[in-house]
């Protein structure tokens, strides 16, 4: 049946809701008899369980065990109908298989619901081979592919809804540009406390990244504001849907910045009617992997320092270890050591000789084991051949004092000396300087691993069947080395190089690439969050001649001159005040310095004590009023923003034009900045 009236559209909506509410009944009814039956079987088991032999207990539990299960499945459709029931689509196309005149509708939720009665999926599962329709072609000709292969026709209609609470509040038909005239809609909306699905704006070049299945390492440039994290997210809900047979929730890992953006992104996949995925910031994967036995600065920690301080030695030795140069002398020194640094001398096992040739042979003879590894090969060598050879069984004391004794035969064997002499052998003892109360600096601790792993070997995490690494400009080649030596699965990559909060050891898409031959760069080139206008401001700071933005229009951002302190704070405070007046959610005051943030988080707390103070510490995000560091902004979108201290001074190095892009790259609707002295060289697009 063809709906061609928005009047049919409705009386077509109200019978798929009436549908879907028997659906809900249907299941109420049969989850009380499977909890009357899994209560009857317990009761049973409890009363007989003295009169009844070994094999018929089993059964009893086998049968309580499955009913248990059909139960649970049961009240998991109820989740995803009393879902659909709220919105049960959001698009429909009418298709014509072969061009053969007979078209057919296809309606596309979030989730799929088959009708019993008429037999008949009456919404499709976005993620559905035949959905794809919908996102890839407009009226006309058009194809989707399928197990058992591509399937061509002509759309011959195309519509999309916005359905809330079970009402239509509209229909839009068009043969062109459809997504766009939604886009705008649901762009001007104000933000969220958490990242919503997009499935009813994906774009055509996005939908070819979610449902990308060939891909080893596919790496995600994206521009600010392009969704490249929702774009990540939704990917890893296409590939559970996909491969459910292989992959679930609890195979994939997510790579995350803070524990902010974590909350923040939290919700996607749970909309998607997938379970939230294990996530892990870097700082936990370095403390699992040395073991808790080593203390080193965070990231934070780094860039808060790079900011406050201006130490150039700081700067350099960051740089140092941020090349692939720098990989390549790891492996150079891991390679000198090996050639020189075991001495083997000869050992007597009672009145048994073991001769210098033999433990040299045996220790190179296990050249792909990790070389501190290779102490004990080399010791159940000697304890083979010796029973085997002399007939002489060594003892547990003297296979204890045998590892002792070869593994003295290496010239350092400690973890932290080895990388001392590291920078001794390079004749650069300045690279290696100790953070505050002795902590390794953090451009230290991934090389620190780096050796680890080939010294002493690292489990990898077999069991992650997909690794989503975020903001991976802000990681280095020594740490993508990490990566690809701990998870050999399949990993989807994504950032922005231009948007670093330390561009002195930040990677673009081409050098990470390097690390994983064969991967796959894609580029969304195209920015959704902000305005044309903030869009076109922040152009000016660092200009990409690929970036297209949003035809979205808004206010101008504006660029605010202040006497003094007191008055930008005065200034900061009007915009709180006219914010909490208006129908935004989030308004941003985005610092260059965690220092800066806390000053003015201060200075507020007394008029604005709601306002939000985003730490290092934070673990949640939430909408209001917040003031936090451009690092701890970075992922995170709001309504409005105010960026104060745009001063000359403030903002001036290359560094600082990546943070202050960045900035202003989280406002969605309104931009202001404000400046006391001489304005940053940025504001006039130098």
């Amino acid at each position: 049946m063809i709906h061609k009236t928005e009047a049919e559209e409705r009386e077509y909506l109200n019978a798929v809701t009436q549908k879907l509410n028997n659906a809900l009944e249907e299941i109420d009814n049969k989850v009380s008899g499977y909890t009357k039956d899994l209560q009857e079987q317990k009761n049973y088991l409890y009363e007989n369980k003295s009169d009844m032999d070994h094999v018929e207990k089993n059964a009893v539990r086998q049968s309580v065990t499955t009913a248990a299960l059909t139960g649970e499945a049961a009240l998991e459709r109820k989740k995803r109908i009393q879902k659909l029931l709220k919105s049960p689509y959001f698009g429909r196309f009418d298709f014509s298989e072969n061009g053969n005149g007979q078209a057919f509708p296809v309606y596309v939720g979030v989730h799929a619901y088959f009708d019993e009665a008429e037999k008949a999926n009456l919404i499709h599962d976005w993620r559905a081979p035949i959905s794809t329709l919908f996102y890839d072609f407009e009226n006309g000709p058009a194809y989707y592919e399928t197990p058992d292969g591509r399937v061509d026709g002509i759309i011959l209609l195309k519509r999309q809804y916005r359905i809330r609470n079970g009402k239509m509040e509209y229909m839009l038909e068009s043969s062109l540009n459809i997504h766009d005239d939604i886009l705008q809609k649901e762009l001007s909306k104000a933000s969220d406390d958490k990242m919503n699905h997009i499935v009813a704006t994906i774009q055509r070049n996005q939908n070819a990244i979610i449902r990308n299945e060939t891909s080893r390492e596919l790496i995600i440039q994206g521009v600010a504001g392009s969704g490249k994290t929702s774009i990540a997210l939704h990917r890893i809900a296409f590939l559970l849907y996909r491969f459910r047979e292989d992959i679930s929730s609890e195979d994939i890992l997510i790579l995350s910045p803070n524990k902010v953006f974590a909350d923040y992104i939290s919700n996607v996949l749970p909309e998607l009617g997938e379970e939230k995925i294990p996530e892990l910031g870097m700082e936990e994967l370095a403390a699992n992997l040395l073991d808790g036995k080593y203390r080193f600065q965070t990231f934070f920690q780094q860039v808060s320092a790079l900011l406050e301080k201006n130490n150039e030695a700081f700067r350099e030795r960051i740089q140092f270890k941020s090349t692939f140069g720098f990989v390549k002398k790891l492996n150079e020194y891991l390679a000198h050591i090996e050639n020189n640094y075991f001495e083997p001398e000869m050992l007597m096992v009672k009145r048994n000789p073991v001769p210098v040739d033999y433990i040299e042979e045996h220790f190179r003879k296990w050249h792909r084991v990790p070389l501190f590894s290779r102490f004990n090969k080399v010791v159940e060598d000697i304890e083979r051949d010796l029973l085997f050879y002399n007939n002489y069984e060594i003892s547990g004391k003297e296979r204890n004092e045998l590892r002792k004794s070869v593994k003295n035969m290496f010239r350092i064997t400690n973890l932290r000396a080895l990388y001392k002499d590291f920078y001794e052998w390079l004749e650069m003892p300045e690279m290696l300087k100790m953070a505050a109360k002795s902590a390794y600096e953090y451009s230290d601790v991934f090389p620190l691993i780096f050796l680890k792993m080939k010294l002493e070997g690292a489990g990898s995490f077999s069991k992650v069947k997909h690794l989503l690494v975020d903001e991976m400009q802000d990681y280095t080649p020594v740490q993508y080395a990490v990566l690809a030596r701990l998870f050999p699965c399949k990993k989807t990559i994504l950032g922005d190089a231009s948007q670093s909060v330390n561009t002195y050891s930040s990677s673009s898409s081409e050098e990470i690439a390097k690390v994983f031959p064969g991967a796959d760069v894609m580029k969304l080139n195209k920015s959704y969050r902000s305005t044309y206008e903030i869009a076109s401001f922040a152009q000016k700071i660092i200009p990409n001649t690929e970036m297209e933005a949003m035809e979205r229009h808004g206010e101008e951002p504006a660029v605010i001159h202040c006497k003094n302190r007191a008055g930008e704070l005065k200034l900061i405070q009007e915009r709180i005040a006219a914010f909490k007046e208006s129908e935004h959610h989030s308004l941003g005051i985005i610092c260059k310095t965690q220092k800066q943030a806390a000053q003015i988080h201060n200075e507020l707390s007394e008029e604005f004590p709601d306002a939000i103070l985003l730490t290092e510490e934070s673990a949640a995000f939430s909408g209001g009023v917040i003031v936090c560091s451009v690092h701890m902004s970075k992922g995170l979108e709001f309504d409005e923003v105010v960026v104060p201290g745009a001063d000359a001074k403030n903002y001036h190095s290359s560094n600082d034009r990546s943070l202050f892009y960045i900035a202003c790259t989280r406002a969605m609707h309104k931009l202001s900045i404000t400046f006391v002295e001489e304005k940053s060289l940025f504001l006039n697009g130098e």
